[in-house]
């Protein structure tokens, strides 16, 4: 056996290392050639590595980008499409262009899903959202009926009772509520909702704070830890979570009340004695896959259960998050808040509560969401990917005009957060203007739900709920600011910062925003 002393060993792991750093040098300049060197990111690090999880310019532009730039990074370049070239082996496009934005989500066989991108969301099971091609077909021609117009009435009318149960058996006759964070309203508020709109389970607020016999954690708990943490779903094996960490083995529990609580609902549903007439999600999608001719065709346990999950997720997380953010941005912005309320005054008698009858003419609370989704998307860019080699012929904000190669396999963010801040179609793109959405705007520059064949078939749930929440909440509270010791005197800009500061779990969400509801 040969022997290598110290110096030699340290020679030859310098000429290892010196060897890769080559290789990678010779890739990346390799990478920035095949798209003709365009302007964009030049990093370590993609965004989409869970290896360094953070902004640093050089690094990594990190996972959450384009929220916290918003549309800077394209202002700076002069383009509404930049490339992010890393140690990646493929070229990275990130677009910011409502025309390429609406080509490419019509152009499925062209620009595919990359389904690889929503591992986090098939731990649960296949769905419409992590399928492509043919399988995704034959999953949403079951999943679709399941959002009706009858579904949006029960939407609607299940809303206006949690919300009566909040004000009538929590809130009661205060005339001030205080809320640490606004989190802890429209958390529990949608998924009571989604409970029994989504499947068919009715609970009142107090009853959902105690685990049910045959449960340790509540459908509630169990819920909102998973889709908080659901990464560690992917990243650590389940032998692992089992025996890791405190909070790993809180998310395990989670994770496997969340499953139990989701088999049961089936199960149940399956096993019901009355097939009366219901229009909750569930029954929806398990009477479309008892319906289905084709028995080729038909969902599988495991598809039905991850479609349960997606709705379970897409029709609480969503709006809980958008709601939270909705009502932060009234309390900051008074004058904003008093035109919606005179809107409200002047569309509804007093003497009445808001009916899904009135949904059309609640135009006002529709800009108010729309105005929030805008300014906080849930999903923060749309994955593609290019299926073979192309090209794009793009015109710089000074006029030049270029042709930018996209070859295939390259990964395409259509970046919606950057691009519901693009000057060239929203004036004052940052600013909170719920009024721009009563008239003309450009449709193409807003995707909060996605567009396309693959667009959210859940859109019409999620706006129902938020407009009646808003509604009913708004007519009846003001909202406020809670000011709390330590920020006298922050100015108002400092103030939204604070309050308006994102976290990330599956869709993004304010970390903390205190507020007050008066009652008017």
């Amino acid at each position: 056996m040969l022997g290598i002393d110290n110096s030699q060993a340290l020679l030859l792991l310098t000429i290892l290392l010196l060897s890769w750093l080559v290789q990678k040098v010779v890739a990346f300049q390799r990478v920035a050639r095949s798209v003709d060197n365009w302007p964009g990111f030049r990093t370590v690090f993609s965004d989409r590595t869970v290896l360094f999880p953070f902004s640093v310019r050089g690094l990594s532009p990190g996972p959450a980008w384009t929220i916290n730039s918003k549309y800077a990074e394209f202002a700076r370049h002069g383009w509404d499409v930049i490339t992010g070239i890393s140690i990646y082996p493929t070229p990275q496009l990130y677009i910011a262009d409502p025309t390429l934005t609406k080509e490419i989500m019509g152009a499925r066989a062209r620009f595919p899903k990359p389904t690889s991108s929503y591992a986090l969301l098939a731990t649960f099971g296949t769905n419409i959202l992590v399928t492509e091609g043919d399988e995704w077909k034959r999953q949403r021609k079951i999943a679709a009926p399941a959002f009706s117009e009858k579904n949006n009435r029960l939407v609607w009318d299940e809303t206006a009772k949690v919300l009566d149960d909040v004000f009538q058996n929590v809130w009661g006759d205060r005339d001030v509520v205080e809320l640490d964070n606004i989190m802890d309203l429209t958390v529990p508020v949608t998924l009571l909702v989604i409970g029994v709109a989504g499947f068919g389970r009715r609970m009142s607020w107090s009853e959902d704070q105690v685990a049910p016999s045959g449960h340790s954690m509540t459908f509630k708990d169990a819920m909102y830890e998973v889709s908080h943490h659901l990464v560690l779903k992917v990243l650590f094996p389940d032998w692992l979570l089992r025996w890791g960490t405190p909070a790993m083995r809180h998310f395990a529990t989670a994770h496997d009340e969340l499953m139990a609580y989701l088999h049961e609902m089936v199960v149940a549903r399956r096993a019901a004695e009355v097939k009366d007439e219901r229009f909750d999600l569930m029954s929806n999608l398990l009477d479309a896959n008892e319906d289905e001719t084709d028995s080729a065709a038909k969902l599988s346990d495991s598809a039905l259960i991850g479609n349960v999950f997606l709705f379970l997720v897409a029709g609480y997380e969503t709006t809980a998050h958008t709601l939270a953010f909705a009502f932060t941005l009234l309390a900051l912005h008074q004058d904003e808040q008093e035109a919606f309320y005179q809107n409200l005054k002047s569309v509804l008698p007093t003497d009445r509560e808001p009916t899904y009858e009135d949904f059309s003419s609640l135009s006002y609370s529709l800009a108010v969401m729309n105005e929030t989704l805008r300014l906080f998307p849930p999903v923060l860019a749309i994955p593609k990917e290019s299926a073979e080699d192309t090209a794009f012929t793009l015109t710089s904000h000074t006029g030049e005009t270029r042709t930018l190669p996209v070859p295939a396999q390259t990964y395409i963010a259509l970046c919606v957060a950057s691009m519901h801040r693009n000057p060239r179609f929203w004036p004052e793109p940052d600013a909170f203007r719920p009024a721009r959405f009563l008239g003309a705007y450009n449709r193409d520059a807003f995707q909060p739900f996605s567009g396309g064949p693959r667009g959210c078939i859940g859109r019409g749930f999620g706006e129902t709920e938020g407009v009646a929440v808003l509604t009913k909440i708004v007519a009846r509270y003001k909202v406020e600011v809670r000011e709390e010791p330590g920020w006298e005197g922050e100015t108002f800009e400092r103030r939204k910062e604070r309050l308006l500061r994102c976290g990330h779990s599956l869709t993004i969400f304010p970390e903390r925003a205190p507020l007050v509801f008066r009652r008017r």
